[in-house]
């Protein structure tokens, strides 16, 4: 196996590490380890190319992984377990902190048949402004005939720690009024956009409006059927019970403004998580891996 080819380049304000190995092209931010973008050689991008997404110092990027903990989404819709964590009265922001906080990578080590990228957040001394507590996080990128992607919690403090988190993965597809999820028949999701009611999905999901649905009791394998590229995308989780699925659509994506109007069209996020009841308690001297393997598989 060749050694991969690891490159330092800007994207405007943030510094990106280009990986380029056995085919596949990989770019990760160093802030919040963010992978930015995936695609093999020949094939169409697994990850969603947003030409609008804005790479500045402080600010979410709005495309590919981003790293969302020690909380997910609105800070309020946490339970009161995650939300005790945070010793603050000040307004706290969507889906944590460490989505643009700097990461290091540690290790570049090619395999016998596989490359891993560990990178790391290193813990001030008694714990993160707001957040003390002494958890330390490590992200890993394993790249095969997939794309694997782990993120470890391990609590090396002498309480316990309640976290909720999600890879909030945006992929990219030809239409996503034309593409189906396989694998939720059957399965109670929230509808955050219909007054967060409770309802059932009954046979596939397919995409006719803004969608955001938290599925409780997910399988460990779902599929994104693309026919027009023939393609089928294949997650399989580890670690997680819930997954959160979301499509802005028009009048939504209107309102983002590093986001094309018409961007909602090429999308689709499908986020490994634990939320809800699914959330991460660690007993001092513990860990939980959070993770995800993605495939591109022809039909």
């Amino acid at each position: 196996m060749s050694a991969p080819d690891v490159e330092i380049v800007k994207l405007d304000e943030l510094t990106c590490w280009r990986i380029r190995h056995e085919g596949a092209e990989l770019v990760i931010a160093q802030q919040g380890a963010h992978l930015v973008s995936y695609q093999r050689a020949g094939e169409k991008p697994l990850i969603w190319p947003n030409d609008n997404a804005v790479f500045k110092t402080g600010k979410g990027i709005r495309t590919g992984v981003p790293i969302c903990w020690p909380w997910f989404g609105v800070f309020d819709r946490n339970p009161q377990s995650v939300k005790a964590m945070r010793h603050s009265d000040k307004p706290a922001g969507a889906h944590g902190f460490v989505r643009t906080a700097d990461w290091t990578l540690e290790k570049t080590a090619p395999l016998a048949n596989a490359l891993q990228l560990d990178f790391a957040l290193t813990v001030p001394q008694g714990g993160f402004p707001e957040w003390p507590h002494q958890v330390d996080l490590k992200m890993t990128l394993l790249l095969d005939d997939q794309l694997h992607i782990q993120l470890t919690s391990h609590n090396r403090g002498t309480d316990t720690v309640t976290l909720s988190q999600a890879l909030h993965s945006y992929f990219a597809v030809s239409d996503v009024r034309n593409v189906q999820v396989e694998g939720l028949d059957g399965l109670e999701y929230i509808d955050t956009a219909d007054d967060w009611k409770t309802n059932k999905q009954s046979g596939l999901l397919h995409f006719s409006g803004e969608t955001d649905r938290i599925y409780l009791d997910t399988p460990a394998q779902l599929n994104v059927v693309d026919k027009d590229w023939q393609r089928r995308i294949q997650l399989t989780s580890t670690g997680s019970h819930s997954t959160v699925i979301w499509n802005p659509w028009t009048e939504r994506a209107k309102a983002f403004s590093d986001m094309a109007d018409d961007g909602w069209q090429g999308m689709l996020c499908i986020e490994t998580a634990n939320v809800l009841g699914d959330v991460v308690s660690l007993a001092p001297g513990e860990s939980h891996t959070l993770g995800v393997s993605i495939s591109g598989i022809a039909l």
